[in-house]
């Protein structure tokens, strides 16, 4: 017998509007969406003052499984998205073995429909010599290709040339790129080490990871899509420099480049490095405020498509080294909703938006199949927010593994309460329903 969910009265953000709607559920679909409906047989949700989103679609996450599972694991990675309202993630190929053939990509599906409660996909990870491999991706069920133009945590750095010009000339599939440029982070490195030793202050980080090894990379990523006409997607952007290589005069859908902004470069600037030290240092690192104005604009302009973390958590034992030996990355899956909700609470983006660019938009960005939307016939991917029910970020709250946050002593202006995965309520008020796990997402590609 079909689980049916009558969710009524809610204010339904969705495709650019908010109106007080019901939304009927049976089974993993959207079976109705109107007013005054009624079906005796289904749990009825009373969403009255409340708001009802699509799940949020995370493109890029590291979720250190498999053979990194002391710091994450698929399995607490996807909750702790779940109860954030990520429906659906992302997932990056810097694992160990790293995501480099075929067999080793479905493995981690099979990890995935084992233990993930959230939607999943894989990147396939790209190499200076795994050319071969990665064209045999299916578009159909692999959401992308990724390569490292700038070494990072896991480096997998794709420096060689040709390989490059093979890579976007010969794929038809997305290519989602880290963009730094690794000589010009490198002679950084080495003028810091010069001048302070081991005792390198956080604060440098910007300066060693600076706007010129960005914008060169990205540059770079983007002449050679123009080239090849390949299908771009700049990861993570961090400088308001390189907004300026993104345009905004077509449809989201026809764009052939495309571009990314992470919650830590929307909320953090270097000002910050003083108090939080390494537990924000990313990469690309966080710059100035200035950067962080220039992201922001472009993402409402539409020159920036999609909102992600980028979440990397590491462990606290970890991150307490000093700077060369401390890595880049944290947990963010489980708040960046919560976040831009508080960017909402400010007036700096609306609700709409928010939902355009976390759901709707990632989702017409990798042409994901019958996700990202509140639509009859579509999965029923939805979350249901209070947005007036503050809550304190506290290690005992906290559901990464690593156990800690970026945000932690903060309070959130907004609350997660319930939480549907293609149509089962995997997360109520707290807690969760692991009876059901997520899927694997299609997309509509040839």
């Amino acid at each position: 017998m079909s689980k049916k969910y009558l969710i009524k009265g809610a204010h339904v953000v969705n495709e650019g509007t908010i109106q007080q709607q019901d939304v009927l559920v049976i089974d993993s679909r959207i079976e109705r969406i109107g007013t005054s409906l009624n079906d005796p047989d289904a749990t009825e949700i009373n969403a009255e003052g409340k708001y009802l989103i699509p799940g949020l679609i995370d493109d890029q996450v590291h979720f250190r499984e498999p053979g990194l599972t002391h710091k994450a694991e698929i399995y607490t990675e996807a909750k702790a998205a779940v109860a954030g309202g990520v429906t659906s993630f992302m997932e990056m190929p810097n694992v160990v073995p790293q995501t480099t053939t075929q067999e080793l990509l479905e493995a981690k599906y099979a990890i995935g429909a084992e233990k993930s409660l959230a939607n999943y996909s894989f990147f396939m990870g790209a190499t200076n010599d795994n050319l071969e491999e990665v064209l045999k991706t299916d578009p159909a069920n692999v959401c992308g290709i990724k390569v490292f133009m700038g070494s990072s945590t896991g480096n997998m750095l794709v420096d060689d040339k040709t390989t490059l010009e093979n890579l976007f000339s010969k794929t038809s599939l997305l290519i989602a790129t880290h963009c730094e440029d690794e000589a010009t982070v490198r002679e950084n490195m080495a003028a810091a080490v010069e001048k302070y030793g081991e005792d390198i202050p956080f604060e440098m980080h910007p300066v060693i990871r600076n706007e010129e090894a960005c914008y060169l990379s990205s540059s770079m990523a983007v002449e050679l899509a123009k080239k090849h006409n390949t299908r771009l997607h700049i990861l993570h952007i961090s400088t308001a420099k390189e907004t300026h290589l993104f345009g905004n005069d077509i449809p989201l859908k026809d764009k052939r480049i495309t571009s990314e902004a992470c919650i830590h470069h929307l909320w953090f600037s270097d000002e910050d490095y003083p108090q939080k030290q390494q537990w924000i240092k990313w990469n690309p690192a966080v710059k100035s405020p200035t950067d962080r104005d220039g992201v922001w604009k472009a993402l409402l302009d539409d020159r920036i498509d999609v909102i992600a973390t980028d979440h990397a958590p590491h462990t606290i034992a970890e991150k307490q080294n000093k700077y060369a030996k401390a890595p880049s990355g944290g947990p963010l899956v489980q708040h960046s909703l919560v976040a831009l909700l508080d960017f909402y609470h400010q007036g700096k983006i609306s609700l709409e938006r928010i939902v355009e660019k976390a759901c709707h938009a990632p989702a017409e960005c990798f042409q994901i199949a019958e996700r990202g939307y509140i639509r009859e016939g579509y999965f029923a991917d939805l979350v249901l927010l209070d947005l007036n029910k503050p809550w304190t970020v506290k290690p005992e709250n906290i559901l990464s593994k690593c156990g800690w946050s970026p945000f932690e002593g903060h309070t959130f202006q907004s609350a997660v309460e319930q939480v549907w995965i293609s149509g089962h309520l995997a997360y109520a008020n707290g807690a969760f329903d692991e009876s059901r796990k997520g899927m694997r997402l299609t997309f509509d590609r040839k």
